[in-house]
């Protein structure tokens, strides 16, 4: 005789016989209900706080008192002196620190995942560092550096090396400690990633195929890590695009430099500037969000090829 599931077992004579089912009680819909309220008022009140003040930066950009409305704020936005050039740095700077960022803490992570978890610990108290260590004291540190080399170094070739990271169109070296600083986010973001993909398992069936260590990296185990990647450069264009010490501190003049320098002469050009800044970086970081949230082709590919030969 066959065993009686829990589900049988549960089940009523008159359930059995084709009687009808009571209707639940409408408390239970309200008690369901009642989540989702309290939901959409959490997000609500989420909403209220991010975007009244925004609210208020515009009215008070676009409203001059005994003129009415007016978009003078926003329409001398683009033959402002620095505002192009400024903008097109903060993004060259945060296109170079992602780059950067990702390929120093891409292939160390997995060769760590791969050939010695036991050095996880130390690679993740590294990665750490940034975080205790303040802004102000890492500027000095890079200011004492550059300030030694081309006193000791002027007859040596590194002499010109000095001068070109300090190059006021693109200074290499705020590339070299913005990626200092996303250090900590890049590393938590792809940590993540690594530990819900089996790393091992792709690793070795593909070098069983005879694939190579560059194909594995750039076929195999980017497509999968394709959510982590779009996060770790979410981060890191938000820190870059926002960054005021380091940057102020050396002498270069980024974005978010250019925005203070503006507010005590144009305080008005200078919140539409910091509106229009905001209105940028949401629409850079839903791109970034978006790519990783779409599907790759390129590892999606050989699943469906492997279903058809089966």
């Amino acid at each position: 005789m066959a065993a009686m599931t829990p589900t049988a077992a549960r089940t009523t004579p008159e359930a059995a016989a084709g009687a009808p089912v009571p209707a639940p009680r409408p408390g239970a819909f309200r008690a369901r209900r009642r989540p989702r309220v309290w939901r959409g008022a959490v997000l609500a009140l989420a909403g209220a706080y991010f975007l009244v003040p925004l609210l208020a930066s515009f009215v008070f950009t676009v409203h001059v008192p005994g003129q009415g409305i007016s978009f003078e704020a926003y329409t001398g936005l683009l033959a402002a002196d620095g505002f192009t050039e400024s903008l097109l740095l903060s993004l060259g700077l945060a296109a170079a620190t992602i780059a950067l960022s990702l390929v120093l803490a891409v292939p160390a992570l997995v060769a760590v995942r791969i050939g010695s978890p036991r050095l996880r610990p130390v690679v993740e108290v590294m990665c750490m560092l940034p975080l205790v260590v303040p802004p102000i004291a890492l500027v000095t540190g890079i200011t004492t550096v550059l300030r030694w080399g081309p006193e000791h170094l002027s007859r040596t070739p590194l002499y010109q090396t000095f001068l070109a990271v300090q190059n006021e169109s693109f200074p290499v070296v705020l590339v070299l400690a913005y990626t200092v600083l996303a250090l900590p986010f890049v590393y938590r973001s792809l940590d993540a990633g690594l530990r819900a993909v089996d790393v091992p398992t792709l690793v070795e069936a593909a070098r069983s195929c005879g694939a190579s260590w560059p194909y594995v990296v750039l076929r195999v185990l980017l497509p999968n890590l394709r959510a982590s990647l779009a996060g770790a450069a979410f981060l890191t264009l938000a820190l870059v695009l926002g960054e005021f010490t380091i940057a102020s501190l050396l002498g270069f003049q980024p974005f978010a430099v250019w925005i203070v320098s503006i507010s005590g002469a144009q305080a008005r050009m200078s919140v539409a500037v910091s509106v229009l800044s905001l209105l940028i970086t949401w629409l850079l970081l839903l791109a970034l969000s978006r790519a990783g949230t779409v599907p790759s082709t390129a590892a999606a590919a050989p699943a469906t090829t492997s279903r058809k030969e089966s």
